[in-house]
């Protein structure tokens, strides 16, 4: 494995084991529950929005190492950025997990660590889950976000 690859797997596994603003946000004015019937992934993200800016965002929820990862890994780029930013960077990781678009570091940061989840398909929706679950917080949808 090559030491970008390494790295990358470190990050992974950091954001499961610890993962950052796993919590049940108790301010948020905006939530959205997601699952991954797929293999059970279940999350709700919250989100403090103050105008056009996410103040605060955390989530629960259960599920795979990539998922949560996934979670973490979101909700701690996302903190402080304007809604367009959180639009734009949903963009950027979509095109990357599905592989349309390769992964730039310098605009994605920690985030390119999900990266090679493109190579496994079956995971891509695992990777997604909680982004797509933002988007319907963002856009105060009511409705559970499903990957299928």
């Amino acid at each position: 494995m090559s030491d970008l690859s390494d790295l990358y797997q470190e990050v992974i596994l950091d954001h499961n084991k610890r993962p950052r603003n796993f919590q049940k946000l108790e301010t948020a004015n905006r939530t959205a529950e997601g699952f991954n019937p797929l293999c059970g992934d279940q999350i709700t993200v919250y989100l403090l929005l103050e105008g056009d800016v996410i103040k605060d965002i955390a989530f629960q929820g259960s599920g795979c190492a990539i998922s949560k990862a996934s979670a973490s890994m979101m909700t701690a780029a996302l903190k402080g950025k304007s809604r367009q930013e959180g639009e734009a960077l949903f963009d950027k990781v979509h095109q990357m997990l599905t592989g349309k678009a390769p992964a730039n570091p310098e605009e994605l940061g920690r985030l390119a660590a999900l990266s090679g989840v493109c190579n496994f398909p079956a995971r891509v929706k695992c990777a997604s889950l909680a982004w797509h679950t933002l988007r319907a917080a963002l856009e105060d949808r009511r409705q559970r976000v499903s990957t299928e």
